[in-house]
């Protein structure tokens, strides 16, 4: 799948804040571009990960006097990719049109990490509500690069057909299904699909970790974000924004930020208890992106079947695409989960 200029041309979370810190060099990969990310007493600094040079890899070299230095010759270079210094060459002779590396525009927000690859893109990056609520207890949580094609992670966590078999006693249970009500609505910009119940999931997380469920929504984003929402009878229980960052052609990023009111546990606690819980629904996850694309690739192409389930039909990937939805609500479908 090559990618769309709507996923180019995006913001994207690239990195936790954390692990860039003061003097630190990171390399990330965003739609098969490797980046060399810094950090200086200045900032954060993002440059393509190439030495103009002689093409050696900026992300081996090491910040030095606010500016990131390739080990391979000493060239220095600014976070905005002026060419600072040649070692044992004098200063006025450096034709910055030849000189300069590469630079793109990064910018941090709620302890992530954004960059875009186009300079037209919009100032901020676009995020679902809460992401930044102060009134609730929020964490990140990154488990590396995975095997597999964004768009199928985004499409594999706006199923929820899968949880009972592939996550079967963990979210749901495949041998005791509860009736629901599934109902989608589409936005224009984005869609969301609700799961309407009287009873929380059978699985042993929804056991421990809610009281009451009457209501899930989970509501895509484009490109690379899905936010899904658990209500109780006293409100949201839990808020999980996932964000699928596109590294390569066959490969992405997911960060996950998960958000819980404020109350009587406190903090640590919680995310203890949904980092115990989730563990082996990510590593399922995981595994299962990863199979589903070593299929594909020995195939030449994914060949995607729809069944009575896929009610989303081609939505997502329209959206994905850069396309538009009508607005509107699809009658309510009702099923067992």
């Amino acid at each position: 799948m090559a990618f769309p200029d709507a996923v180019t041309d995006a913001w994207h979370m690239v990195a936790l804040a954390s692990d860039i810190r003061p003097g630190a060099v990171r390399k990330v990969m965003l739609c098969n571009t490797p980046i060399a990310l810094f950090r200086s007493a200045s900032g954060l600094g993002a440059l393509i990960d190439r030495c103009p040079h002689r093409n050696y890899p900026l992300s081996r070299g090491r910040v030095e006097n606010g500016a990131l230095t390739c080990p391979y010759h000493g060239w220095r270079f600014a976070m905005d990719g002026t060419c600072v210094e040649v070692p044992g060459c004098p200063a006025a002779a450096l034709p910055q049109s030849k000189l300069a590396a590469q630079a793109l525009r990064v910018i941090e927000r709620h302890g992530a990490v954004f960059v875009t690859l186009n300079g037209s893109a919009p100032d901020e990056p676009d995020l679902p509500p809460d992401v930044g609520n102060p009134d609730l207890d929020h964490f990140w949580w990154q488990h590396g690069t995975w095997q597999g094609r964004a768009f199928d992670a985004i499409e594999n966590v706006m199923d929820p057909f899968h949880t009972g078999h592939l996550h079967h006693g963990f979210i749901r249970r495949r041998d005791r299904r509860l009736p629901v009500k599934l109902v989608v609505s589409s936005h224009g910009d984005s869609i969301e699909m609700a799961i309407e119940q009287d009873a929380p999931d059978l699985g042993i997380m929804s056991r421990f970790l809610e009281r009451d469920r009457q209501r899930s929504i989970s509501r895509y984003y484009p490109p690379t974000i899905v936010q899904a929402r658990w209500q109780g009878r006293a409100g949201l229980t839990l808020c999980v924004t996932a964000i699928f960052t596109p590294a390569t052609d066959g490969s992405f990023t997911p960060f996950a930020r998960f958000s819980t009111r404020k109350g009587l546990a406190p903090g640590w606690l919680k995310q203890a208890a949904i980092r115990l819980f989730l563990a082996p629904v990510v590593a399922q996850d995981r595994k299962a992106l990863g199979l589903q694309h070593a299929v594909m690739t020995h195939f030449g192409h994914p060949q995607f079947a729809e069944g009575p389930g896929d009610i989303l039909g081609s939505r997502l990937h329209r959206l994905w695409s850069g396309h538009r939805l009508s607005p509107g609500v699809d009658d309510g479908v009702m099923a067992e989960l």
